[in-house]
């Protein structure tokens, strides 16, 4: 029987798969990279011709997820009856209502990246998600620019604070999953809202906008995507005897 040649992209995507399915199983950090290895069916040599590592490996899966992420929106951005910042609020309440239906899956994925000692390989998850959506965020800016809606000179600059809001978080959710509790959960969460109200009045303010026009979160919003961790039984909650790791120092 002649031996079936698979497109490498086609074979790439098929690993991802199967990379995902066992990570939202056992959790990232449980699962090694020979058991993603074994899963999928091939040579580690064959592994290492698309991934040079197990993070490279999360880095593609995250530029995935931003993929599929982008293509839910694209009603929004096709549609012609929304003005820019009409089109700007659409694209963060679908982006939100994403996050809540896919929140518990991508704990299971990318908690791990919420660890001090993974802070480097957050910082370039979230490079890679973010760099989906900037170049869409421009286009808006600029059309808002045009017509009148939003002032501002630098729609790029704009577009990049966005894009930093989720690391500018890490801290905050890194405290309350190290501590496990349900009370600084329940502070994070609080301290998470504040910061989304802060972003949403420095976005209007930097978009020369009345406060309120533009909605990054809504009420409950937080909350849901937070406590999803807490349904998925692959995300193991740190004991409270467990000795919290350092954070590596920083030049």
């Amino acid at each position: 029987m002649p031996r079936i040649i698979k497109h490498p992209e086609l074979r790439r995507e098929e690993l991802l798969d199967r990379a995902q399915a066992l990570f939202l199983t056992h959790g990232y950090d449980r699962a090694s990279l020979n058991d993603v290895i074994a899963a999928a069916g091939i040579s580690k040599g064959a592994f290492y011709h698309y991934f040079a590592s197990k993070e490279a490996l999360l880095e593609a899966l995250a530029k995935r997820f931003a993929k599929q992420a982008l293509a839910g929106v694209q009603g929004v951005l096709d549609d012609p009856d929304l003005d820019p910042l009409g089109r700007l609020n659409a694209l963060m309440a679908t982006s939100r209502q994403a996050k809540i239906d896919t929140a518990a899956d991508a704990w299971a994925l990318f908690e791990t990246l919420f660890r001090p000692e993974n802070l480097v390989l957050f910082h370039r998850i979230n490079q890679a998600a973010s760099s989906s959506f900037s170049p869409v965020l421009v286009e808006i800016i600029r059309q808002g620019v045009q017509d009148g809606t939003f002032r501002t000179f630098d729609p790029e600059g704009v577009a990049d604070i966005v894009m930093q809001f989720g690391m500018a978080t890490h801290d905050v959710i890194a405290k309350a999953f190290a501590s496990g509790s349900d009370a600084d959960m329940d502070i994070a969460i609080e301290a998470l809202e504040r910061r989304v109200r802060l972003y949403e009045i420095a976005l209007d303010r930097i978009l020369g906008l009345p406060d309120g026009s533009i909605r990054i979160g809504e009420p409950g919003y937080v909350r849901a995507v937070m406590t999803a961790r807490r349904s998925n039984p692959s995300i193991p909650r740190p004991s409270k005897d467990r000795e919290p790791r350092r954070a590596p120092s920083r030049p």
